[in-house]
């Protein structure tokens, strides 16, 4: 037999390495590079704070695209809506429209699309309403009222504590019992009433087809777990998985990234263990460090080179984070030439604080730096009260981060609590509210009508003709009239017709209703561009409004120029030319409430290096030495302040001035 040997053509594709467009070697380091060439197998990316990790992220979204790989069988999994958006948009800008057809988004609104798509396997239906803490706590309240629980003792816990208890149980992965043991043992003697009513709430929600955030990764998770077709299908459909700030995920969703996996191990999961501040929600950090264990055979790439601060203040953080008992041991270093050490300023006690920092600041100013490029951080809230009064004494403008959100105002609620009926009539929730703006309608009315009219085949046409008697009958049949004329309407619509309803309503359980006029404006202006009613109310649900409700309707006329207060949690991915750290002292930061608990201490580490880890340029941290708000007493400087090195801080010494009549004797 003769054999003839077939060559392999210099056009054959399948072989031919991919031409590239962009220039890769040129634009990232040496470790970034490893990251966005790599695709197949289990990565991990150890990010450390700067080191560029979004931008890595980007490039490897384009290098994928390039290198044939098909958009849609890449699945992109953020933390926030925005973060995903800006990947996918930065891509494209690098690349084509290709990379806009990559699937990214956060882990609820990807479990929200696969259970209206699958839920069923695991009793949904497609019309589920998603409820947000507030609604949640409304179901608690309801429950504790009804079950008559609250009146076995005044000290049974709110609404909203037992909310996250039950939120705990289920981001923890743990008992009713092992919670409240840990983390509320105030109330162990609740433990068997507690443990029912949790069974009532899993029962009610899935009887009423309402869903808190944590339910859509619960069932997420089952239905990935109990039903391998559908796991099957979902594992082949997103062949390569990107999971950014993974060392902020919990065990549910942990789980999830491992069952989607299921028939490949083409995970890189990005984070910085060193970062983890968030255990209060259900974040353990422990994912990121066992990462290597459930997918075994992982690829680690640190990422050290840090693009925002100079190296002094670099050096005080890596020695922060040296302290921590169990990481990824990695150090920091940047090419930004110069810089100052950062400054550590013991003062006398919490007033001279305030002087100090407010009057830095108007030097800072002085010399050129913006309001605006400067922040003060603090461990809780409550620690800028007095800097607050300083700020205004001298009238430096700052904003404070917090503050109502838009979605958590009580008239937008109301307005967004006729939609849900709409879109799903057996939302109890809902319908309790709306029915208590009824003039002459109470909390047992409200329920009664509304058991009754979930039980009828057109609940909407019930209403409309409400059969009893009674003094309210009239007003109950104009808002079921109203609700069944504007149904078919597009949500813009339906919004316009509500608020011509809800006017007097408004004006009768409403202070200052003319003030909440502009937010209902704002709120009709923004489904302007959905036609589709339950994607309006799933983006209200899982990506709301982020300002407040003061910036979302009325334009701040006041100078943008503003000095920024935060907390340490609301500051994570957010930088500043300078930075001030406050109330550096034992039993303020670290917390008091954290001593006892080695975990809780090393978070509270972390905290600190995030904290520090947001200065560019100038770094100043700062602590009394004498507490007169909790009993006058001397306070130690923070455990955490001890191991950083003298050599990498300048110290200084405050002095009040001299009395000028005293100069002159």
């Amino acid at each position: 037999m003769t054999h003839y040997i077939l060559k392999t053509s210099q056009t054959d594709q399948s072989q031919a390495e991919p031409h590239f467009t962009l220039n890769y070697d040129a634009e990232l380091n040496e470790s970034q590079l490893e990251v966005v060439k790599r695709f197949h197998g289990p990565i991990l990316v150890v990010a450390g704070a700067g080191s560029g990790k979004t931008r890595t992220l980007t490039y490897r979204v384009a290098r994928m695209v390039e290198s044939g790989i098909a958009p849609e069988s890449i699945l992109l999994l953020t933390f926030t809506r925005k973060a995903a958006q800006e990947m996918l948009r930065r891509a494209s800008a690098l690349l084509d429209a290709r990379c806009e057809k990559v699937a990214g988004g956060t882990f609820h609104a990807f479990a929200n699309l696969t259970l209206r798509r699958y839920g069923q396997a695991v009793n949904l239906a497609p019309g589920f309403t998603i409820m947000d803490q507030g609604d949640t706590e409304d179901v608690v309240k309801l429950l504790i009222d009804r079950s008559g629980v609250s009146r076995k003792g005044k000290n049974f816990p709110k609404k909203n504590t037992v909310q996250g208890i039950f939120s705990k149980v289920v981001n923890k992965a743990l008992t009713i019992e092992e919670t409240l043991q840990k983390y509320y043992p105030g109330y162990i003697d609740y433990t068997d009433d507690l443990r029912e009513l949790y069974h009532q709430f899993v029962t009610y929600k899935l009887d009423h087809q309402l869903l808190d955030y944590d339910d859509l990764l619960v069932y997420t998770r089952r239905l990935l777990d109990e039903h391998e077709e559908i796991r099957r299908r979902l594992s082949e459909r997103y062949q390569f998985i990107m999971v950014d700030e993974y060392q902020d995920t919990n065990p549910i969703q942990a789980r999830i990234v491992r069952l989607l996996a299921a028939t490949h191990d083409n995970v890189m999961a990005v984070g910085d263990e060193a970062q983890s501040i968030y255990s209060f929600r259900g974040a353990n950090y422990r994912n990121i460090l066992d990462f290597p264990k459930q997918f075994p055979g992982t690829t680690i790439i640190k990422l050290e080179e840090n693009f925002r601060s100079v190296q002094p203040i670099l050096n005080v953080t890596n020695d922060i984070i040296k302290q921590a008992k169990e990481s990824f041991r990695k150090r920091l270093f940047t090419r930004i030439p110069g810089g100052v050490r950062p400054v550590l300023v013991p003062t006398l006690n919490e007033r001279q604080q305030s002087q100090f920092v407010a009057q830095r600041i108007l030097e800072l100013q002085d010399e050129g730096i913006p309001l605006s490029d400067m922040a003060v951080l603090f461990r809780s809230s409550f620690h800028s009260f007095d800097l607050e009064l300083e700020l205004n004494k001298r009238n430096i403008p700052f904003v404070k981060v917090g503050g109502l959100k838009f979605i958590e105002a009580a008239h937008i609620k109301d307005i967004l609590a006729y939609m849900r009926i709409l879109a799903n009539p057996m939302d109890s929730v809902s319908w309790h509210r709306v029915l208590l703006l009824i003039e002459r309608i109470g909390a047992k009315t409200a329920t009664a009508i509304t058991q009754e009219l979930q039980q009828q085949p057109d609940p909407l046409g019930w209403l409309a003709a409400y059969p009893k008697k009674t003094k309210y009958a009239l007003e109950v049949q104009r808002l079921g009239a109203t609700l069944k004329e504007i149904l078919p309407l597009t949500p813009a619509e339906q919004i316009h017709r509500l608020r011509e309803y809800y006017a007097p309503i408004l004006r009768r359980v409403h202070d200052e209703p003319e003030k909440r006029e502009p937010d209902l404006e704002q709120l009709n202006i923004m489904t302007a561009q959905f036609r589709n009613l339950e994607t309006f109310l799933t983006e209200m649900t899982l990506e709301p409004p982020s300002r407040s409700v003061d910036g979302m309707a009325q334009v701040d006329d006041r100078d943008e120029d503003m000095l920024v207060l935060s907390t340490i949690h609301s500051a994570k991915g957010l930088e500043w030319h300078t930075v001030f750290v406050i109330w550096l002292a034992e039993g303020r930061f670290p917390s008091m409430y954290a001593l006892d608990d080695n975990d809780a201490i090393e978070e509270e580490l972390r905290l600190l290096y995030v904290a520090a880890t947001r200065a560019m340029r100038h770094l100043y941290l700062t602590y009394p030495t004498y507490d007169t708000q909790w009993g006058n007493y001397f306070s130690r400087p923070s455990r955490f302040l001890e191991k950083i090195s003298p050599q990498y801080l300048d110290q200084w010494s405050l002095h009040e001035e001299r009395d000028a009549e005293y100069d002159e004797m």
